[in-house]
């Protein structure tokens, strides 16, 4: 996880990996089981080649200690990473708003 936070957010499974699973000696297998989901739900989430759903969020918050929206946050946080790569919102005009206005909600 050497990459800038910002700029390139880690894929959530590298977090589970590095953070979690490697200090307590913990595979992929011995996760999935104490989770109570299929060994092939947290392989594919450490490789990189799934996210975190819902169901998984509370699964690890519940064996780690931690909140659903800790895991779902930095799911979201990587996925709009990887949107600001590819999107091209640069022909889109920004709203002119009057003054006594909210801009945003």
């Amino acid at each position: 996880m050497t990459q800038s936070l910002f700029k390139d957010p880690p894929h959530p499974g590298e977090v589970l990996h590095e953070l979690y699973l490697k200090p307590l000696a913990m595979s992929p297998l011995t996760c999935a089981r104490r989770l109570g989901v299929p060994r092939t739900r947290i392989e594919r989430l450490v490789r990189g080649r799934t996210g975190i759903t819902p169901d998984t969020a509370l699964r690890l918050a519940r064996l780690f200690n931690t909140s659903s929206n800790y895991w779902m946050n930095m799911q979201t946080i990587h996925k709009m990473g990887q949107a600001a790569k590819t999107v091209d919102v640069s022909s889109i005009k920004p709203m002119q708003y009057a003054q006594d206005q909210p801009q945003a909600l």
